[in-house]
């Protein structure tokens, strides 16, 4: 998926928008500015290994059973690999150390690279805790399972700064081993945006520590995704929208935000699916699904009954083969209409974001696809696809999810290209401690555990 950027009267960011806490306030809160990771020209083959990695994670977190795993400010998001994802930054440590993160809202734990990951975390800058006089080593493992691989080191505490807010003693993992291929520089972890209960260590994730900690204008975070799987010109980078944490950036939506509740406990941003149309006919969609709203899947899965109801409606559209399989094929030159809604309004999906790619002169793969979930999760996951068609807003109390339709301003961005925000370390302009009360082993920061070895030292000299 390639999405579309800024116009040229759009290009220049905002000096006070950068990736890590920014220097400016604007006048509603602070934003981060997003960076696209785009689709790198590539062969069929390796779109389907693509295709095939992201099915396989998305089972691998979404298919067990049992969940384990007063300001405002914005951050500028990257777009990566043609929509394949969308990433933004932060810092992390005194002195701080800015770093590039994945901004996923389907999982709750932040994690990044340590200086003694080595070549498995190949040219992605690394965090190190000896660096840091505020770090703290909880001393209990830390193990992410992803359908391609996996991310193992161990659980940690340190001053953790984004957007301009700064919390102290925020729980992140260490990361020393990564499968070949997880981390794409200069991305250097995974910045988890869902809830506490399905944190893998256990610890409150940075923006529920900032939601609660009462420093937001409002407790909400809102996300504009950009576009550009339909731009020729598109770079393997480019500007990928914005992250507003606090408030909600009205020049970037029209009317009012539709907001849906969370059923239940929260755990995954998920709401109720009540209708989807294809080509403007209804798809039966059982009483009670639910769907996971989630910025770290860069299309949309469902039940594979669905899923085929949908391809029904496309004239020689089949079953895709291969790595593709769950995937299924159509002919470009259809134009394919969904509709959803959530028990609200109807939103709208593009054309160009239903077509994930291109795998030969006539053919195109399909941005939905089939995956079976666990008991208890969400049977569909609604990623980018969708997201790059709204603005979203992901709300603290009650728990829930809105959208609304995108201005001419945030349109304007799709394609447009621009300068690709950079890890940026800015002024705070807010603070917090995270209390979260997570598992630990013996927690010794670097200076105390320094002074404990020291006075051990002069004892057995004495």
């Amino acid at each position: 998926m390639i999405p579309l950027f800024l116009l040229a009267s759009l290009f220049a960011l905002p000096a006070d928008t950068f990736g890590a806490p920014t220097d400016a306030v604007p006048v509603s809160g602070r934003a981060i500015s997003l960076l696209r990771r785009n689709q790198s020209p590539r062969d069929v083959t390796e779109w389907g290994t693509l295709a095939k990695n992201q099915r396989d994670n998305l089972l691998a977190k979404y298919g067990s059973p049992s969940i384990q795993k007063r300001s405002s400010g914005y951050n500028l998001i990257v777009d990566q690999l043609y929509d394949s994802s969308y990433y933004g930054s932060l810092a992390i440590g005194t002195p701080a150390v800015s770093f590039d993160v994945i901004l996923d809202t389907g999982s709750s734990d932040l994690w990044v690279a340590g200086s003694s990951c080595g070549t498995s975390c190949g040219s992605s800058p690394t965090y190190d805790p000896a660096s840091s006089s505020t770090f703290q080593n909880l001393s209990t493992a830390f193990d992410i399972q992803y359908g391609s691989g996996a991310a193992e080191g161990y659980d940690a505490q340190d001053l953790v700064q984004m957007a301009g807010f700064s919390v102290s003693s925020q729980g992140f993992a260490v990361v020393d081993t990564v499968s070949q291929n997880l981390l794409t520089s200069p991305v250097s972890g995974l910045l988890g945006l869902a809830w506490q209960s399905i944190a893998s260590s256990g610890q409150m994730p940075l923006w529920q520590a900032l939601a609660s900690g009462n420093v937001w204008d409002s407790a909400l975070f809102g996300v504009q995704l950009t576009r550009y799987t339909n731009a020729s010109n598109a770079q393997e980078l480019e500007p990928g929208g914005v992250l507003n944490m606090g408030y909600t950036n009205s020049s970037l939506y029209t009317g009012s935000i539709d907001y849906i509740n969370i059923p239940g406990t929260p755990s995954y941003w998920f709401i109720p699916l009540t209708s989807l149309t294809v080509q403007g006919t209804s798809i039966s969609i059982t009483s009670g699904t639910t769907a996971a709203i989630d910025t770290g899947t860069t299309n949309i899965a469902g039940p594979a009954s669905a899923i085929q109801a949908i391809y029904a409606q496309i004239p020689n559209s089949q079953p895709a083969t291969g790595e593709w399989v769950g995937y299924y094929s159509f002919p470009c030159s259809t134009t394919v209409n969904v509709e959803l809604s959530f028990g609200g309004n109807t939103w709208s999906i593009s054309p160009a974001d239903f077509a994930f790619t291109q795998t030969s002169s006539t053919e195109c793969i399909g941005a939905f696809f089939e995956a079976s979930t666990g008991a208890g999760s969400p049977s569909w996951i609604i990623g980018d696809a969708f997201l790059k068609n709204v603005y979203s807003v992901f709300r603290y109390n009650p728990p829930s999810v809105g959208f609304a339709s995108l201005s001419s301003v945030a349109i304007a961005e799709n394609g447009a290209g621009g300068t690709v925000p950079s890890a940026t370390i800015g002024t705070v302009s807010a603070a917090v401690t995270n209390t979260s009360d997570a598992p630990r082993g013996h927690a010794l920061s670097a200076s105390l555990s320094t002074l404990v070895f020291l006075a051990v030292s002069a004892l057995l000299l004495l």
